[in-house]
């Protein structure tokens, strides 16, 4: 049976709401532009928590906008650099889903159309609203006709189209809801990237924080073999904010703590460390998830390297103590979690990789011994995977090697490099 994913556009596919960006270009020199900027912005979320219709919503924030043709060019400029990470990363999804993703929305195709477009999604795939304008080019209302300019817009859309086949909402919205709640959906996924509304999600089938993670759960191609938000980092000590700020944007699930606790050591996989702390050797050994750590100072003697070695987690440190490592250090550790970079690590081979399009990046960590290489590559032979890039170092008594391949893969070439002798730790990039 086919499906189709029915997208939502605001907040969603891009990262803000664009008649609050619309808002902020025609009211540029409005006098009193904060107070309307205020009332736009209440008009928006009490239609989105579903606290008024959409249509009393749509009617009052197009009416302070004053905006036009000139303005809305200059719109789809911002919106093209605002679409959410997770969708712009999965942008090879699109197109080889094309005829499938609808954009459903109650914003305008006058701006919804030209920033999906370079994602594959054709004009006869957006459902949205249109203003109309006057001989001047002035925005004067929109086509109220159009079900998506009503109240439930969204619902009575999709029982018009009466698409044939299992249908998947995705969005921040009351609207979005409402198709769950019609029935005119299997599945509805609160979408919370960019802003989480809790009157929705509390509703939702599942709460999605990235498009990853719908991809993830659905089994569905995707730019990341994991979604980032799965992945536990945790902060420990007194650690500068906007360490935090980076790998939240980066989009790790964050939780920040004066000590590292117990009930974190199995599910960490990252961890962040002020200065003064010190790791307890049998969190360590203990922590099976754990894939890098960052210190915010020198991390001999606080941080057991033959462990980390042992299990295959790779450390940055800040041995020089310079202010810009609070930046530095958290980048380091997404470089590797992201595209399997170790530069600059304390313990690792330093490796600075390119970033692959259209391929499957394996990294493979291993005890430096005799002949390993050529186990990896005569599992790779006798699976018939074809090779497209190779990059290995060693240091000491470790081995780091990535290895990007083009081909579809199964679970038994998978099984058959975690079980190569002297293997340590192995993991699906993307």
């Amino acid at each position: 049976m086919k499906h189709y994913y029915i997208i939502d556009f605001d907040s969603t596919f891009t990262q803000v709401e664009a008649l609050d960006e619309l808002a902020r270009i025609s009211l540029q020199h409005h006098p009193d532009k904060q107070t309307v900027f205020a009332e736009i912005d209440r008009l928006t979320n009490l239609a989105m928590n579903g606290e008024i219709s959409f249509r009393e919503s749509l009617n009052g924030r197009i009416r302070l906008l004053g905006a036009n043709r000139e303005h809305l060019t200059k719109l789809v400029g911002v919106l093209k650099k605002k679409v959410s990470s997770s969708f712009h990363r999965n942008k090879y999804f699109f197109r080889q889903n094309k005829e499938q993703v609808l954009i459903v929305s109650g914003g305008f195709k006058e701006f919804i159309t030209p920033v999906v477009n370079p994602y594959h999604i054709g004009v006869e795939q957006i459902y949205a609203n249109e203003f109309r304008f006057d001989d001047r080019g002035n925005i004067i209302g929109y086509d109220e006709k159009n079900p998506l300019s009503e109240e439930a817009g969204k619902v009575k859309l999709l029982k018009q189209l009466d698409l044939p086949g299992r249908l998947f909402g995705i969005g921040d919205g009351y609207s979005d809801f409402q198709l769950k709640e019609s029935g005119l959906i299997e599945r509805f996924y609160a979408f919370t990237e960019n802003i989480e509304r809790k009157s929705v999600s509390e509703k939702a089938d599942h709460i999605t924080p990235s498009f990853d993670e719908f991809l993830y759960v659905n089994d569905l191609p995707r730019a990341i073999s994991y979604p980032k938000n799965r992945i536990l980092c945790l902060i420990v000590g007194e650690v500068p904010a906007i360490a935090a700020e980076i790998l939240k944007k980066d989009g790790f699930s964050i939780r920040t703590k004066k000590t590292l606790e117990e009930k974190y050591v199995k599910d960490v996989g990252m961890l962040l460390l002020a200065g003064d702390q010190e790791i307890d050797e049998d969190q360590l050994r203990r922590a099976d998830k754990l894939k890098t750590i960052g210190y915010l100072g020198v991390s001999k003697g606080k941080v057991n390297k033959a462990i980390c070695n042992e299990k295959g987690i790779v450390i940055f440190d800040d041995k020089k103590s310079k202010k810009r490592n609070a930046e530095f250090i958290p980048r380091r550790m997404a470089a590797f979690i992201n595209n399997g970079d170790t530069d600059m690590s304390r313990n690792f081979p330093n490796l600075l990789l390119p970033k692959m399009n259209r391929s499957h990046r394996l990294l493979h960590i291993h005890r430096n011994v005799p002949g390993i290489m050529a186990q990896i590559n005569g599992v790779f032979a006798s699976n018939e995977i074809n090779i497209l890039a190779q990059f290995l170092m060693t240091k000491g008594g470790l081995g780091y090697v990535v290895t990007d391949i083009d081909a579809e893969y199964n679970a038994r070439l998978l099984s058959e490099l975690k079980k190569i002798d002297n293997t340590i730790k192995f993991r699906i990039l993307y």
